[in-house]
């Protein structure tokens, strides 16, 4: 709808998990350099968590598409974790590629086992993500999860469990030394700064085919104050500021727009 105005391809604040619009802060780098490094190196465990809306769902699309990219993976990317521990089996097994499930939990787990030994013969390691992992509603399911760790051979794990979730995912892996110990790999991901959220917002919209900053200085350092560097609160923030620029017909978005802007996504609904 604005797209035009502001000479831009495409809308570059879509809160959609688009590998090409991720902005690689410090921290958005070495999480996923952390990820790629537990899976290179079969670490059987990892574990990504981070405040809501801080990108962590773009990340690992972003690491999905690496390893499609290096063709010698076989990964399952679970988005929606609210199972129980059959429903897990049947939902991995499935992104895994297996169209005919056996009946029962014994089944499904041979099956399951088969499967990783078929993988690691023909030269493809398998990856199992879970998204939203906080949601995984109690600590059974997670134990069963633990359980996947122990398909090992002498020398290596066949397969790498990566959890991705919320703050709160931590507490309820605490409540499970033995998981906690399997996950050789951790990182939490913290929100942009403010030098990192000019820079994000420069960055999207360069990928979207604008390279001239469409927002004062002022308008950015109260996008930052308001969203406190969360990234998915400073696309709704921009995305309806190119909005109102664009209906007001201004040259760049300034204050007084972000704070129309704010006052309206932040109030309550009437």
């Amino acid at each position: 709808m604005y797209e035009s105005y502001w000479h831009l391809k495409e809308k570059p604040f879509e809160n959609t998990p688009d590998p090409r619009f991720i902005y690689y802060s410090m921290e958005h780098e070495e999480a996923l350099m952390r990820l790629l490094y537990a899976i290179r190196e079969r670490k059987g465990g990892a574990i990504l968590t981070g405040e809501y809306g801080s990108g962590k769902t773009i990340i690992s699309r972003v690491l999905l598409q690496k390893l499609e990219e290096y063709r010698n993976y076989k990964v399952a990317l679970i988005a929606y974790p609210r199972l129980d521990p059959v429903e897990f089996l049947e939902e991995i097994l499935y992104h895994l590629g297996e169209r005919n499930l056996p009946q029962g939990k014994s089944g499904l787990l041979h099956r399951l086992e088969e499967l990783l030994h078929q993988n690691m013969k023909e030269g493809k390691d398998t990856v199992i993500i879970i998204d939203e992992a906080h949601l995984v509603e109690n600590l059974e399911t997670f134990e069963e999860l633990r359980l996947l760790l122990n398909f090992q051979l002498n020398n290596r794990f066949l397969l790498t469990l990566v959890l991705i979730g919320q703050p709160e995912l931590k507490n309820k892996i605490n409540q499970l030394p033995q998981f906690k110990q399997r996950l050789a790999v951790r990182y939490h991901l913290i929100h942009l700064d403010k030098r990192e959220t000019r820079r994000y917002i420069a960055h999207r919209l360069h990928i979207a085919g604008n390279d001239s900053f469409l927002f004062t200085y002022g308008a950015t350092k109260l996008i930052f104050e308001n969203s406190g560097g969360a990234p998915r609160a400073i696309n709704n923030f921009c995305d309806m500021s190119l909005l109102v620029g664009f209906t007001k017909q201004t040259p760049k978005v300034g204050k007084r727009i972000v704070r129309e802007v704010i006052s309206d996504l932040e109030g309550d609904f009437a």
